[in-house]
């Protein structure tokens, strides 16, 4: 059957191809769980932190940390909840991606507090501190710590590059294993590049600087030098990813996550990675706070959470030992 929505669309508005815009919702996806799933990451947990030391007591910074990780929670336990009991991945597709940004969001933000005691407004301003100080102290593992520290393209193609090691694998092809799934990955941060470059390149173009040289694109060097000046200030890490993900689904691109052709099968998997990615990120976050803040009040927080949850969750994967 024609499908006249989406035709109307492609008429009236710039849409990105449905096919291209699933895939690399899909495959991004696998690609973390996959690398989570890898025994390589629970492995390294159980070390990756031993080192960090606990610091000094902030009533009111704990205080945070452990709202933060209640708010994960809930929203793991939602992804957890509608997997069991929704047949149709396709009612749920744009609810379960929403939920898993708001678990990484609420760890990552407890992670900070635990870290620097801060809170922050804005999820820019979050993932701005969260990068600062957490994934340049080399205090997130992999593949939740690929980052790029600059926007200028030539050096986001050399680091792109240098982490590639010849690996040629992109976003467009499912991936099957770990070394498909380090490709994937590498071609959604870059990707991610490409899409905040293009957002800085426009505000440049609306600044006083800008209008004053008298140009309108940046093929003069002293265009190009402006905008580069912006460029070299950006980054890109999992939380800037992240929140471009749910921005696709929860707004662009929602389309393909309700309409078109079945990809019933697909999406169900797209689900499952969801759960399976949010859960690892959760237990990252929560092995990190576990070290920073007083162990007896963990243990009690923990406690607390088994006896006064109203809904049935197991906290025992947040206690590592």
């Amino acid at each position: 059957m024609e499908q006249w929505y989406l035709k109307k669309l492609y008429d009236e508005t710039y849409q990105p191809t449905v096919r291209f815009a699933f895939q690399g919702t899909v495959n991004w996806m696998r690609a973390l769980a996959i690398s989570v799933e890898d025994e390589k990451f629970n492995e390294n947990l159980k070390d990756f932190y031993k080192h960090v030391k606990i610091r000094k007591y902030n009533k009111k910074a704990d205080l945070v940390v452990f709202e933060n990780i209640l708010m994960a929670i809930h929203n793991l336990h939602s992804i957890q909840a509608i997997n069991d009991k929704v047949d149709n991945p396709y009612s749920v597709a744009m609810t379960q991606i929403v939920s898993w940004y708001y678990t990484v969001y609420y760890a990552s933000s407890a992670m900070i507090g635990a870290s620097a005691g801060t809170t922050h407004k804005t999820h820019a301003e979050t993932a701005k501190v969260w990068n600062n100080k957490l994934v340049e102290s080399n205090l997130i593992l992999y593949p939740f710590n690929l980052s790029l520290d600059t926007l200028v393209e030539k050096d986001v193609e050399e680091k792109i590059e240098n982490l590639r090691n010849s690996n040629n694998y992109i976003l467009n092809d499912y991936p099957n294993n770990l070394e498909e799934s380090k490709g994937a990955l590498l071609s959604y941060l870059q990707g991610t590049a490409k899409y905040k470059k293009h957002h800085i390149e426009e505000d440049v173009k609306k600044s006083k600087d800008f209008k004053n040289l008298g140009v309108n694109n940046f093929r003069k060097k002293v265009a190009r030098e402006l905008r580069d000046r912006r460029l070299e200030k950006g980054i890109v890490n999992f939380l800037v990813q992240a929140f471009r993900y749910r921005g696709k689904a929860h707004y662009r691109d929602s389309v393909f996550l309700s309409y078109g052709d079945d990809r019933t099968d697909d999406l169900k998997q797209l689900n499952n990675d969801l759960e399976v990615v949010a859960k690892a990120f959760l237990k990252m976050a929560s092995r990190y706070v576990q070290m920073r803040v007083k162990e007896k009040d963990w243990n009690i927080f923990l406690a607390d959470l088994d006896n006064n949850l109203r809904f049935d969750f197991d906290t025992a994967f947040l206690n590592i030992k």
